[in-house]
């Protein structure tokens, strides 16, 4: 039997409250997953729809030792004037081998850890990521496309992406399970095929 993976999702105040549920739920449901809920200084959250959240954990790399994964959702608090510093956990996660995405202004986090350098990715639309944080490490890797990208363990996708950010992730951290994600990259693109 395979091993058990454990994948943590990052949520500040303000997170996006469509941005992680194909990811969260298809993981557990489908993949045997368990999926944990970080916060900083484990303190309980609001999304942007208000309901609150109660997370598990905080985001320390040393609480968080045992994460196979680890998704950043998305939330304006990404871009303010001091956010949440998660670049120890997502190198540490990155470092022994781990899945790290970022989600629309969570692929700001991983801009600012250097995530991006040298590495295919995309956010919110060409130049977003700039805009809200300067130039950053890998900037000329940017793919302006409207769903997620992945490269070398790290994924990233714009905030109207849930449904390809949830496939690309699981599909890096359970590379065996590619039939079976492919049944669910079909399912959700299924609502786009009849609009």
């Amino acid at each position: 039997m395979t091993e058990k993976k454990t994948i943590g999702l990052v949520f500040i105040q303000g997170y996006a409250d469509w941005e992680f549920g194909f990811l969260s739920g298809s993981a557990v449901e489908y993949f045997n997953a368990r999926v944990v809920a970080l916060a900083p200084e484990k303190k309980s959250v609001r999304s942007i729809g208000g309901l609150v959240l109660a997370p598990d954990r905080g985001v320390s790399s040393a609480e968080n030792a045992d994460l196979d994964a680890v998704a950043i959702i998305g939330s304006q608090t990404w871009f303010s004037a001091t956010p949440p510093d998660i670049a120890p956990l997502l190198l540490a996660v990155h470092a022994r081998g781990g899945t790290v995405g970022g989600i629309c202004a969570g692929t700001l986090a991983l801009a600012r850890a250097g995530l991006f350098s040298g590495r295919d990715h995309t956010s919110n639309g060409a130049g977003w990521i700039q805009g809200k944080i300067g130039d950053y490490d890998g900037s000329d890797h940017y793919r302006d496309v409207p769903f997620a990208v992945s490269d070398s363990q790290i994924i990233s996708a714009s905030g109207t992406a849930p449904g390809t950010f949830a496939a690309a992730f699981l599909e890096t951290l359970f590379p065996t399970k590619a039939d079976d994600i492919g049944q669910m990259r079909r399912l959700f693109s299924r609502e786009y095929g009849s609009a």
